[in-house]
């Protein structure tokens, strides 16, 4: 079921009330603490785009396995856009990009109950409508933008929440080689040279390989050698594009 909110100060935190049950989406029309990854704050000028959290409850999956949810819910937004004319990628770890540019941020947050996971919540926000960013954003697009079309949001939050029961189904039926490999082929980047930067800043440039299954960042580096990266231990350096 989807609830629906004027404000609050990050849907994250409102999906931890016990009464959002698996399958729940918490969509705020404004939020006053919202959250990215690496400690950034997320916000969206009302009326345009959708900043929501989704709950699940995948009590089946060990916690070494909780990176297949991360890969889920990507491919869920992935198959989403399809739906309305938008060719993405999953810019690891689950951002999504058109072409070189931001569409989607997630954030994933877990609750684990001994060796399981018990609950997750994911926090995402989708550009939908947006024309105009804050120039201090690195390369933001919206759906509007990318296809020259306004779109229904509640339209797009309906097939996401469709795509992603879908998309969970299967994991419940224990297709995750086939879900690992759906978020290999849809990788931003997969098989080019990329630049990065390591915590210290020193920039390299590697060519991305794949995933692990627990989620590291598998680059093969110019000496020929493949290394892997835990998430915080590498960052796409990827240049601003002048608007």
């Amino acid at each position: 079921m989807i609830y629906a909110i004027e404000e609050t100060t990050s849907t994250n935190d409102d999906a931890r009330d016990p009464r959002y049950r698996h399958g729940d989406i918490v969509w705020a029309e404004k939020q006053t603490a919202g959250r990215g990854q690496r400690g950034h704050t997320w916000t969206s000028p009302e009326g345009q785009n959708l900043t929501f959290t989704l709950v699940l409850e995948p009590t089946f999956l060990p916690v070494e396995e909780q990176f297949l949810l991360s890969e889920t819910v990507a491919l869920a937004l992935t198959d989403t856009f399809t739906k309305f004319g938008l060719a993405t990628r999953i810019k690891w770890t689950n951002d999504i990009y058109a072409d070189d540019r931001k569409l989607v941020g997630m954030l994933i947050e877990h609750n684990l109950a001994g060796g399981r996971l018990a609950r997750t919540i994911a926090g995402i926000g989708i550009n939908v409508n947006q024309t105009e960013f804050d120039p201090a954003l690195p390369n933001p697009v919206s759906m509007k933008q990318a296809t020259g079309r306004e779109f229904d949001r509640r339209a797009v939050l309906d097939a996401f929440h469709s795509c992603c029961i879908e998309r969970y189904e299967r994991l419940a039926k224990g297709e995750k080689s086939a879900i690992q490999q759906a978020y290999r082929d849809r990788m931003y980047r997969i098989g080019q040279r990329t630049p990065f930067r390591l915590p210290d800043g020193t920039p390299f440039e590697a060519v991305i390989e794949g995933v692990r299954p627990s989620g590291e960042l598998l680059l093969r580096h110019d000496d020929g050698v493949q290394r892997a990266y835990l998430f915080r231990e590498v960052e796409f350096n990827i240049p601003r594009i002048r608007r």
